[in-house]
């Protein structure tokens, strides 16, 4: 699932990371940490496993042995696969070496965390999050050809909606068949479709239905998957048949607006201004009251990420940040749209990894 990268280099700069912010071990179990700095993906199970980083030892990756086999030795780690009646949060504990700061993963169990405070009364425990975002905010070029196929892969899906009928068919319908045209298309797992049909469109994150689309409805569709362990993350608009005068007023600011942010974009740039970029655009048009979310959202192993486009976020951005720019309107009662690119941060600009039409597509 995960392409070989050099895992001995991102064990050694989450080291410096730690070095640098006071911390003497890095305790990370399941969640995106563990495979960008080992290549394995834990599942998530009431069995611990958890990767051991002193700052001035060697990692090891404690693992239930029957999982074990699914581990790729890298060379860069040890693997210590522990029984069933062994104690994992003791044996992790004792490869930490009573550490007076701990970094901790932040999707760990907390049944673990609470196992590892009875275990290290004196250890203080901190978020790891701070600590790999400064790693994984930068994708390197082969993390950036990854979005790249992946977001190609979702353009295809785009192409080949629009040439669907949706008249008639319900939303579970069209987000099962986007679902198997993200698999079709490339992507390794189809992470999600949202489809909103609607007055359902000005619910960003609507669950799909068996609501039956209808002519002149307005449909949002925002779709991904997941490729060699990255993701694709897009929306499009549908208008089945003509849309209206009111549709297509409020469809040239949104459109404006996702322009005038991918423009904005681009280094040492802060992440606030893409958002203020796309915000000023919509409420001068009058619809500020009706972009009810941030701007976009970085992206990479996990579909949201660091850095997040929003009002109060001064991250400089930097050349290999990868994001979403996604301003959307959504109007209670009729209809939403959002148009959503992934952009990667180049030395003089932003490119977008989506090169799908960004018009409302017209359908059956």
């Amino acid at each position: 699932m995960f392409p070989d990268a050099d895992y001995a280099g991102r064990l050694d700069r989450i080291r410096r990371v730690m070095a640098g912010r006071g911390v003497d071990a890095a305790l990370l179990s399941v969640g995106a940490d563990l495979p960008y700095l080992t290549g394995y993906e834990a599942p998530q199970l009431e069995r611990l496993t958890m990767l051991v980083v002193p700052a001035g030892g060697e990692a090891v990756l404690v693992v239930p042995r029957l999982e074990a086999p699914a581990v790729v030795d890298r060379g860069c780690f040890e693997v210590l696969p522990w029984d069933e009646t062994d104690d994992p949060v003791a044996l992790a504990v004792a490869l930490a070496g009573e550490p007076a700061t701990a970094a901790i993963g932040d999707h760990t169990w907390s049944r673990f965390l609470l196992a590892f405070q009875a275990l290290a009364p004196a250890t203080r425990f901190v978020p790891a999050t701070p600590l790999t975002a400064e790693l994984r905010i930068r994708k390197d070029a082969d993390e950036i050809a990854l979005l790249r196929e992946a977001g190609r892969a979702a353009d295809r899906v785009a192409a080949r909606l629009a040439g669907e009928r949706f008249s008639g068919r319900t939303e579970h319908e069209i987000a099962a068949a986007t679902r198997q045209m993200l698999v079709e298309e490339g992507h390794d797992v189809a992470s999600f479709a949202i489809v909103a049909a609607g007055a359902n469109g000005a619910s960003p994150h609507h669950e799909p239905t068996d609501r039956v689309i209808e002519p002149g409805d307005a449909v949002v569709l925002d779709f991904g998957g997941r490729l060699g362990g990255y993701h694709s993350d897009t929306t499009r608009d549908f208008v089945v048949g003509e849309p209206g005068a009111e549709y297509r007023a409020a469809y040239d600011v949104l459109r404006e607006a996702q322009a005038a942010a991918v423009a904005a974009a681009g280094p040492g740039v802060a992440a606030q201004e893409v958002d203020r970029t796309a915000r000023r655009i919509i409420t001068g048009a009058g619809y500020g009251e009706h972009f009810i979310h941030r701007t976009g959202h970085g992206i990479g192993l996990e579909v949201h990420e660091d850095p997040y486009l929003v009002e109060g976020n001064e991250q400089v951005l930097e050349p290999g940040m990868c994001f979403s720019i996604e301003p959307g309107i959504y109007l209670p009662g009729r209809f939403g749209m959002r148009i959503e690119d992934i952009v990667v941060v180049t030395a003089d600009g932003a490119e977008r990894l989506n090169r799908s039409p960004r018009h409302a597509y017209m359908v059956d």
